[in-house]
């Protein structure tokens, strides 16, 4: 880019589908560049066969260093203290600098990018000034709070390379909120083409009046499900026709199963800083080799101080500390189901980040109670460790975590706890069978049969103790399951439990 004083054409060329868009490439000279900003009205099966070719081809560019592209099937929440401190302290920054520049963590140090941000997100403000009766500092900061953390959520690599010369897309499902569709209007101020599939409704018309998106109506569209986009998928479908030996897990959330996606989120700071100095059950393993080395067993002693060993009738009973979790869309949908821990008496519950992440709300359900709780309180989460907080409106009775007192080891009894298919708190028996690196989480093999819904659910110890929490499975194995370990638990859940 020649210059910061750009300018971003919106091309009126005719893209009608979602091929035209994957294809079209804005031109760009002298500073200007030119950005599409499409809506798809309904969803056919001619829509979702262009999706798939679309999502396999532009990860692919994006993988060899050629662009940028991301979908989501809906826009994070904001949840977490930390994230809310963090982004009003952007907020403020960008206030204490005249609004003429913002950063934000992906951002960087690129100064450019920093004005540009900040003069685009005076113009969307212009925008919700228009529309918003009422408006005031409160509002306003709230707004900027929230998609300053869209942006660091969605699209990091986009800005971490930025520059208006690069392909760079974006696709969303489903946005009607005015703060949502002026999010998707701020990226393409900053040269991101985007296209909005509207499967159930489009956008109101006092946003429409704003003729700010081309849209494009598809005939004869039907109650399609689009499914989520995960880039391991094309990872995993290279990996297959060069018949590669190893297959990627896949995660056991209600439906549909999909892969693991644990790549490392720039947003989160603290996570690598976990990973390079915890590795729990690596440490663990290196103890096991030096022990064996000097002869001792490697399995676990019956009595751990003063614990006894329980009867798997006894630990059957720990099943009313696990719960059944529903996930419902915005139009209160099911859409699928996991499972959840109980770690906290004051309504926390630990279950996965893909279990909670496809949800609007939820529904549980917790054994011995005829009482369904909802609630759309996802309190923390954490992508790269595939782990999530949601809180209920109950007292609970937390099942305790393991605090490693005695190293894990192969052969070691294990029993899970989940609602497989939506049976709920099944409970089944089996060993550790190894341990995995997962892109660089380490997680814990077990042979405890589980199945969809399960995700979520408790890996128990002979003892009653979190060992684990059921995460991922092999389709093409049998009893190959794989949980994340309780060291990374134990940091995750820290301040909630009690």
């Amino acid at each position: 880019m020649q210059t910061e004083n750009f300018k971003l054409r919106y091309n009126a060329m005719d893209v009608s589908s979602v091929e035209a868009f994957q294809k079209v490439e804005g031109g760009y000279a002298n500073g200007c560049k030119d950005v599409y900003f499409i809506r798809v009205l309904g969803v056919n099966e001619k829509v979702l066969r262009e999706l798939g070719e679309m999502d396999k081809a532009l990860t692919e560019r994006m993988e060899c260093g050629k662009g940028f592209y991301y979908r989501c099937n809906s826009l994070p929440r904001l949840a977490a203290p930390d994230d809310i401190d963090f982004y009003t302290g952007c907020y403020r920054s960008w206030v204490g600098k005249g609004r003429q520049s913002v950063s934000v963590k992906a951002t960087g140090q690129n100064q450019q990018l920093c004005r540009a941000l900040g003069k685009s997100c005076q113009k969307v403000l212009g925008l919700l000034e228009q529309r918003k009766a009422g408006m005031n500092q409160s509002i306003e900061k709230n707004f900027m709070v929230k998609v300053l953390f869209w942006l660091d959520q969605t699209v990091p690599a986009a800005l971490r390379e930025w520059g208006l010369g690069h392909s760079m897309k974006a696709v969303f499902l489903d946005i009607s909120k005015q703060q949502e569709y002026l999010f998707c209007y701020l990226l393409t101020l900053l040269g991101i083409d985007v296209l909005l599939l509207q499967a159930k409704q489009d956008i109101p018309a006092e946003l429409e009046k704003l003729s700010l998106s081309l849209k494009y109506a598809v005939p004869n569209p039907g109650h399609c499900i689009v499914p989520e986009y995960v880039p391991g998928e094309c990872r995993r479908a290279a990996r297959q026709a060069q018949g590669a030996s190893q297959r990627i897990p896949q995660v056991l959330a209600g439906t549909p199963r999909m892969v693991v996606n644990t790549r490392v989120p720039e947003r989160d700071r603290r996570t690598k800083e976990m990973l390079n100095a915890q590795h729990p059950l690596k440490a663990e393993r290196k103890q096991g080799s030096r022990a064996g080395s000097q002869g001792l067993p490697v399995g676990i002693q019956s009595q751990i101080g003063s614990k006894r060993e329980l009867s798997y009738e006894e630990l059957a009973l720990l099943a009313s500390s696990v719960v059944q979790i529903v996930i419902h869309d915005s139009r209160g949908e099911a859409i699928g189901g996991g499972s959840g821990i109980m770690v906290g008496q004051k309504g926390y519950i630990l279950t996965n980040n893909h279990v909670a992440c496809r949800g609007k709300y939820y529904s549980v359900r917790v054994e011995d109670d005829d009482r369904v709780y909802q609630t759309d309180e996802m309190i923390k989460y954490n992508s790269v460790l595939d782990l999530a907080v949601i809180r209920v409106d109950r007292e609970l009775q937390p099942l305790p975590i393991y605090k490693g007192e005695r190293k894990l080891a192969r052969g070691q009894r294990v029993v899970a706890i989940g609602s497989p298919l939506g049976l709920f708190n099944s409970v089944s028996d089996g060993i550790i069978s190894g341990f995995r690196m997962i892109e660089d989480v380490e997680m814990i093999q077990f042979t405890a049969p589980i199945s969809n819904g399960s995700s979520g659910g408790a890996v128990l110890n002979m003892y009653g103790e979190v060992i684990g929490i059921s995460t991922a499975g092999f389709d093409n194995g049998q009893n190959i399951n794989l949980a994340v370990g309780y060291g990374y638990i134990q940091n995750f859940v820290r301040g909630f439990i009690g």
